[in-house]
């Protein structure tokens, strides 16, 4: 708070009534300026400033409230006995998750979350996360936001928000399947020793004794709910209801604009550092041949997945747009550039490419079995959106996507609690008028 003074002084600065008076010196006469401050303008500053001061706090206060409410300040745990088993971050940390422990009707329900954050497919772009919060639990923020399904709010998460609710974070790079340590570099790849530690954490915690159980994740989070999905059926109880979501992870094994194979080679890549194709689905792999590492494509592996999962995705993703269909390396003079930024601004040529990307989306999802199995469940909508049970925005609020009358939070619960089964498309773009305007993966 300032001063009485220190207020004047302001005042007279800004409302003055200037006067003069001389003074003599012993050499001249000086003129002397000096200030009248109105009793009005002192009061009206005083209370101005006293308002602000108010508004400033009450803002915070409801910002505090608005956060709890959300479940938003959840701490960080890290799991420091991994580090002797070797289940460690890229740089040789610890693992380490975000635990919000579940009350009432849900505590014996949990949510297992997997972070996303892309991959890295050589030893430079594996030091290049290294050191950041994908490479390193030295790097990760200590209280993560929970929100969308992982929101332990009522009104906005009705269906889960009272269950035990952990987010894994992301620090190895291969979507939790690697297992393998380069010595030169200093680099570990042991994403699938992570995610067994974890999940053995978790189970001594009480997961052993769920009645329902969820395997979730977004992006590359999103694939490795759909890799390790029966691996964790297996690791719970037969009486437990165990079923798994995966958000933005059903990523398409197709061409690029140039004709290549550039996600075809990026996986390959990544499979062979991380010494990932021995923690593939052996269900797939097993078919696969001299290919195992195409089992990183969802389209292979979901065909013979017992455990019933949900696909939360986009028709038109964001990043597979950007990374699979329209790669920098396959435009090299740039002319997807603006497209890739913003649907309105693609050529008709473009759109007609893009709209090809999208049956070639839903073929891949038919020949795995999604669209008429009756254990497994879709939401595809037509935003050009990456990655939507995480957020708020797009779960259950007022702007969230609607596909046949339904939102994300909606149809998951549905499917989950077998309330009805959920098979939504959307149709072809740009018919919803519900996406968001701004793609969310930017």
């Amino acid at each position: 708070m300032r001063t009485i003074n220190e207020m004047r002084s302001a005042v007279a600065k800004s409302h003055p009534i200037q006067t003069k008076h001389y003074t003599r010196t012993k050499k001249k006469l000086v003129v002397v300026s000096y200030y009248i401050v109105s009793p009005f303008s002192l009061l009206v500053r005083m209370i101005s400033g006293m308002l602000r001061q108010w508004l400033s706090l009450l803002v915070c206060v409801l910002a505090v409230i608005l956060l709890k409410s959300e479940g938003a300040s959840v701490g960080i745990t890290y799991l420091q006995d991994a580090v002797a088993k070797g289940a460690v971050c890229l740089d040789g940390s610890p693992p380490a998750y975000h635990f919000d422990k579940g009350s009432g009707t849900g505590v014996d329900n949990w949510i297992v979350h997997m972070e996303g954050g892309g991959w890295c497919e050589d030893v430079p772009t594996c030091l290049s996360r290294k050191n950041t919060d994908l490479g390193s639990s030295k790097q990760m923020v200590k209280q993560f936001g929970f929100s969308g399904l992982l929101s332990g709010q009522q009104k906005s998460n009705p269906d889960f928000y009272n269950w035990n609710r952990i987010k894994v974070r992301y620090c190895d790079g291969s979507s939790f399947t690697g297992d393998a340590v380069d010595r030169a570099n200093n680099l570990f790849f042991k994403g699938n020793s992570i995610w067994e530690f974890i999940i053995a954490d978790l189970l001594a915690k009480g997961m052993r004794n769920a009645k329902n159980a969820i395997l979730s994740g977004c992006s590359a989070g999103g694939l490795a709910s759909i890799l390790h999905c029966d691996r964790f059926r297996a690791l719970l109880p037969a009486s437990t209801k165990v079923k798994c979501i995966s958000d933005a992870g059903f990523f398409l094994h197709a061409q690029d604009v140039s004709g290549g194979k550039h996600i075809e080679e990026f996986y390959g890549k990544v499979a062979r550092l991380h010494g990932s194709v021995k923690n593939l689905p052996a269900s797939c792999t097993s078919r696969m041949g001299a290919r195992p590492e195409l089992c990183f494509f969802p389209q292979y592996v979901v065909q013979t997945m017992q455990t019933p999962i949900f696909f939360v995705n986009s028709a038109y993703d964001s990043w597979q747009i950007k990374n699979i269909l329209a790669p920098s390396a396959a435009d090299k003079s740039k002319e997807w550039k603006s497209c890739k930024l913003d649907l309105k601004k693609c050529t008709e040529t473009q759109l007609k490419i893009i709209q090809d990307f999208r049956t070639q989306f839903l073929s891949a999802l038919n020949r795995a079995g999604v669209i008429n199995s009756p254990s497994k469940g879709m939401f595809i909508d037509s935003c050009y959106a990456h990655c939507q049970v995480g957020k708020q925005i797009q779960w259950s609020s007022d702007s969230s996507p609607v596909v046949s009358n339904m939102k994300i939070a909606k149809a998951v619960g549905d499917w989950y609690y077998e309330r009805s089964p959920i098979k939504k498309l959307d149709c072809p773009y740009p018919c919803n008028p519900t996406c968001p305007k701004v793609d969310s993966d930017s």
